[in-house]
């Protein structure tokens, strides 16, 4: 498990690039940063990117349901297009 600290703003505002290569290198996973003994923000390293395309482009697998016996594939108008009779928008 990756270890876990606490910093005051104070001394993050002091130590802020070296912080930030310990997180990046993974010798520190998550940084606690408090003002007045209150945690005001957390340090974390960003997800890989391969996560955070799977999460993005996957949000919603699963939610929709598809009676079968709805053809998605199917008109769902039978008039004759623009582009039918030959017309071109412009």
């Amino acid at each position: 498990m990756t270890a876990s600290e606490t910093m005051s703003a104070t001394e993050f505002k002091a130590k802020c690039l070296e912080v930030l290569d310990r997180v990046r290198s993974g010798a520190v996973g998550r940084v606690t940063i408090t003002k007045r003994g209150a945690a005001v923000a957390v340090l974390v390293p960003p997800e890989p990117q391969a996560a955070q395309v799977e999460r993005l482009h996957g949000c919603m697998r699963g939610s929709v349901i598809v009676p079968d016996d709805v053809d998605l594939t199917a008109p769902v108008d039978d008039a004759v297009w623009g582009a039918e009779r030959g017309e071109v928008h412009g």
